[in-house]
């Protein structure tokens, strides 16, 4: 993983410069696998996330704050009680390990200062935030780890802590690594994947980038190599490990897309991919992961949601070919008539038992003979009532199923505009508002009444365009309705997708009646932003007057009609919340 030992010095040398002598102000969990503490100190407040998340562990500062659930974690009361108030006497790295253990003095129920390690696990799948006494017992820990995770290592209350068992390697900021030697025997293997496999710390961005370094080139296997570039990289990795030079970068491909981050320089893109250097590990840290982390927390909270809408259309698609299946047989209902009347104008020459009748069809110029099946357990007249009554099933049918269709049509409609606001949902506020919505609707069991709701009310996002005038975008479709139809002023402007799901944006006019192109062009793209379209270019977008837009009776929310608009094509483009 990118986030590797070389990583953690980097940001142990950043938190200990500027957290030493901090005291611990506050402590939330705004998710059941990371924590946010507060830390005053002389020279300011900091907000320190420490992460235990499977695919985004970490530990970095954060300008931002996440929302947090009514009722603290248990873990997060525990953190309370132990460290609110204490002192930041130590930062360290532990074992050349990917661990940041903070130390902190605090006073406990009787009095007594007493230290705590604050142990934060940087590995992957088996990251873990462990609170410790003075001598190691475990306090608690916000993963627990019996006997049935692992039998080398169990993270429980009242355990003794040790430290992951060592590998077979040498650690990268060890004296050990003097020692390493390195096996190019191997002629396939990569001579980067030789480094990793002798040097423990160490993150493939980084064993490439010493090949790199050492050969000028990427493409080598072992069996490639010279004796004079073995002994390139063995001293360039020796260089590397005596000489750390930190340079915190991220790595950026050709659409702009952060694909890896390093504690020190990389050269060995070079001109393909950018490279963007940060003053600090912190920085590079919270950039590269806080919208990997979002994308993840809010698939994991939607996973639901998108599964309830998808069932939801499936039956609908099923539905739908059903009804127009049905459709398409009433087309031949008159077909069904003609033959009722036929078989009875012929009466008088057909039998009982017979299987088929040939008839002369007066429908039609010249009367051409055509041949009817019919029932042989039927008389002719009875084969004559059961065209009658098929025709009458399929006219009654037509005129039921094309109700039903323009049901299942808006149903349709609606709940891929949800699903699409559930995907474009950037906190749980707002899936807690599209659950109401739905639970609304009739689409999942509305919650028995109890006590007052308390959850956070998702609010429509708020911009400001670059000219100083205000635009709003729904996050939802009751958003959407109130923005629209509420909220917004007859001469205010309106945008949404054209023919695609997404959400109601409005530019409040206020006093100034004269909106300038640069405005009318940024809530396009936020229009374009927050919908279907966010990963295309050239999306349509209409807009207009907030009076030509009007909600039909019975209309589910968020479903509009308009006219008398235009057109803009443009390329999504998010903006600065105000």
């Amino acid at each position: 993983m990118a986030f590797d030992t070389i990583c953690v010095k980097k940001t142990v040398l950043e938190l200990t410069s500027l957290l030493s002598g901090g005291r611990v102000d506050k402590i939330h969990q705004p998710e059941k696998d990371e924590i946010m503490l507060v830390v005053r100190t002389f020279s300011g407040a900091y907000k320190l996330v420490l992460s235990a998340s499977a695919n985004n562990a970490r530990v970095h500062f954060s300008d931002t704050s996440k929302e947090n659930p009514k009722t603290p974690p248990m873990f997060c009361m525990l953190l309370r009680k132990h460290l609110s108030g204490g002192k930041i006497t130590k930062i360290s790295q532990p074992d050349f390990e990917r661990i940041i253990e903070i130390d902190i003095e605090s006073y406990n129920e009787l009095g007594d200062l007493t230290t705590k390690h604050l142990i934060c696990e940087i590995m992957g799948k088996n990251s873990n935030i462990i609170l410790c006494t003075d001598d190691y017992r475990i306090i608690d820990s916000i993963k627990h780890v019996d006997f049935t995770l692992s039998s080398v290592r169990q993270i429980l209350p009242g355990g003794t802590y040790s430290s992951p068992p060592a590998q077979d390697k040498a650690a990268i900021l060890s004296d050990d690594i003097k020692n390493v030697s390195l096996d190019f025997s191997q002629d396939g293997v990569r001579p980067d994947k030789v480094i990793m496999s002798a040097v423990s710390g160490i993150s493939p961005v980084t064993a490439r980038e010493i090949v790199y370094t050492a050969t000028g080139s990427l493409g080598l296997v072992c069996g490639e190599l010279s004796d004079a570039d073995k002994r390139s990289i063995l001293n360039t990795l020796l260089d590397f490990a005596e000489n750390i030079q930190f340079k915190p970068c991220i790595i950026f491909d050709e659409q702009d897309k952060p694909i890896d981050f390093s504690a020190t320089e990389i050269l060995q893109y070079g001109g393909n991919y950018r490279v963007e250097y940060f003053s600090s590990m912190s920085e590079v840290v919270c950039s590269f992961y806080s919208q990997r982390d979002l994308k993840e927390r809010m698939r994991q909270k939607s996973a639901d949601l998108i599964k309830l809408l998808s069932n939801h259309l499936e039956r609908c698609s099923k539905k739908l070919v059903i009804q127009k299946k049905t459709l398409q047989d009433a087309e031949n209902k008159e077909r069904y008539k003609i033959y009722g009347d036929l078989v009875t104008a012929n009466l008088y020459q057909l039998s009982d038992g017979q299987s088929s009748a040939k008839v002369s069809n007066y429908y039609e110029d010249g009367c051409p003979e055509i041949e009817i099946e019919l029932s042989p357990a039927l008389s002719p007249a009875k084969n004559a009532q059961r065209y009658y009554k098929l025709y009458s099933k399929l006219k009654n049918a037509e005129v039921e199923v094309k109700k039903q269709l323009a049901a299942t049509l808006e149903d349709i409609e609606y709940l891929e505009s949800t699903l699409s606001a559930v995907e474009n949902s950037t906190s749980e506020a707002d899936l807690n508002a599209i659950r109401a919505e739905l639970g609304e609707l009739g689409y999942i069991k509305r919650q028995k009444k109890g006590k007052k709701d308390t959850k956070v009310q998702a609010k429509p996002m708020h911009f400001v365009s670059s000219d100083g005038f205000d635009i709003y975008v729904g996050k939802n479709n009751t958003q959407n309705d109130y923005l629209t139809l509420k909220f917004a002023n007859s001469q205010d402007i309106w945008f949404h997708t054209k023919k695609i799901h997404g959400s109601h944006t409005i530019i409040k006019l206020g006093v100034d009646k004269d909106v300038p192109k640069t405005t009318m062009l940024e809530a396009a793209q936020l229009a374009a932003y927050y919908s279907k379209a966010r990963e295309s270019s050239q999306v349509p977008v209409d807009y207009t007057q907030v009076k030509n837009v009007k909600k039909p009776n019975g209309a589910k929310p968020g479903m509009v009609i308009y006219d008398n608009y235009n057109t803009v094509y443009v390329t999504p483009k998010n903006m600065e919340q105000a």
